[in-house]
Formats: C-alpha cells, sequence, structure tokens
C-alpha cells in the first residue's frame, strides 16, 4: 500500500489557495494526502476566465519537476471560455455530465501533451461546478447566519436547483451572483466571509452536499489505498 502521496493543485485564484491550504490541508493530511497550492502563474485573464492556454504552461512546469507528485486542477466551469471539452457540453447538460464531459477531455490533452512525464497516471483534472461558491450552499443555516440573512433564502435556492453543484451558471443566478445579492455592500467577500463559511461547514458536509467535489478527493483517497 502506498504511505502517502503528495499532491500540487494549479489553482485559479486567491480564494482557492486560501481554501486548500486553511481548509482542504488539514483534511487531507489526516488520510496521509499532502496537498499544496499554487495560483496559475501569469497574470491578467482574471474574472473567471482562465484559459487552458495559460494553465498548459503551468502543467508543464510542475509535471516535469518531479515525478512521484500528483497534480491536479481547481478551476471554476462558470466563465470559462476556452478550456478541453467545453464545446462538448450539451445544452442543459447535468452537473455531472458537464463534469465527465470537460475532465474526460482535459485528460486526454494532458495525457498526450505530457506522455513522457507520465500525465496519464499522475494528473487529475477538477473544474468546479459552476463555482468554487457552489461549496457554501452546502449548509444553508451556516451560510444564512454568516451573512445574517434568512435561512429561507438559501434554502429556496437549494430547493429550486437541487444541490449546490447544481446552482446555475448565468450571469445572474451563479452562486457567487447570488451572494453578492445577499452581502450587505454588494460584493461577498470570498477570501474574508467565504473562507469563515467554509470552515463552519466543514469538509465532510460539502462532500456529502455535492458529489462532484467528493469524487475529486475520493480521486486521492483510492490513490493512498492502492497497492505501491
Amino acid at each position: 500500500m502506498s504511505n502517502y502521496i503528495e499532491v500540487l493543485a494549479i489553482v485559479e485564484g486567491k480564494t482557492e489557495q486560501i481554501f486548500i491550504e486553511s481548509l482542504l490541508r488539514s483534511y487531507l493530511a489526516e488520510k496521509m494526502i499532502f496537498i499544496s497550492a499554487t495560483q496559475v502563474s501569469k497574470p491578467g485573464q482574471k474574472g473567471g476566465d482562465v484559459r487552458f492556454e495559460r494553465v498548459k504552461n503551468d502543467l508543464a512546469l510542475h509535471l516535469r519537476q518531479r515525478t512521484d507528485t500528483y497534480i491536479t486542477t481547481f478551476v471554476d466551469y462558470y466563465g470559462t471560455k476556452e478550456w478541453p471539452g467545453l464545446d462538448r457540453v450539451a445544452p442543459n447538460a447535468s452537473p455531472e455530465q458537464i463534469a465527465a464531459c470537460i475532465h474526460q477531455a482535459t485528460k486526454e490533452e494532458v495525457d498526450v501533451l505530457f506522455r513522457e512525464q507520465q500525465a496519464e497516471r499522475r494528473f487529475i483534472p477538477y473544474m468546479a461546478i459552476h463555482e468554487f461558491e457552489a461549496l457554501l450552499f452546502s449548509d444553508s443555516a451556516a451560510l444564512a447566519a454568516e451573512l445574517d440573512i434568512d435561512e429561507g433564502n438559501v434554502s429556496n435556492v437549494l430547493a429550486e436547483c437541487g444541490e449546490p453543484e447544481a446552482i446555475n451558471n448565468s450571469p445572474h443566478t451563479a452562486p457567487s451572483k447570488r451572494l453578492d445579492q445577499w452581502s450587505r455592500n454588494g460584493k461577498f467577500a470570498k477570501t474574508t466571509t467565504g473562507m469563515a463559511v467554509a470552515q463552519k461547514i466543514g469538509i465532510t458536509k460539502m462532500r456529502q452536499m455535492c458529489p462532484l467535489f467528493n469524487n475529486w478527493i475520493d480521486t486521492f483517497e483510492t490513490i493512498v489505498g492502492e497497492p505501491a
């Protein structure tokens, strides 16, 4: 059995990096999964439009540095305009269908690009559907309490959409846009209020409520459990 694994996550921005380093890292360390995060290195193209052309350079850098680490991504589907598999996503596709399409296409392209670096074994794609903020809807009471709003506001969204990862991705109804609407100054503070909510909810509850996020973590757990 493998004793442990090291994982580097190439993330979209500061919010995802803080989430991994302040919350997910300690949770996974107990499972002998040691994760760190690095933001996409090239500046510019912010605002939910992280392009694969940028991430590809980071993948090349980190896959070539060591052969015993695993590399993953953590970017938002919402707002993404250039990424493998986007053109294959069917209209009105479910979160599971979107993730399956994007992850398969990304894996195929990265495996070809970095075959010599054993990308087929070492690369684990993850695109948050629809965006990181969806995880904060995993506990309506915790989110409502932190925002000082009626819990019914959150519960109604979940009842309408079915689950956090199904909260739709229009410019008005994406998880981040709903959080902005509920915030007193019209802008949700992702790196402060968002992390406070995430801490209250915890990774275990997020995994229970967000199956795609759970599948991502389960992939690491499976690797640790595989024979060395």
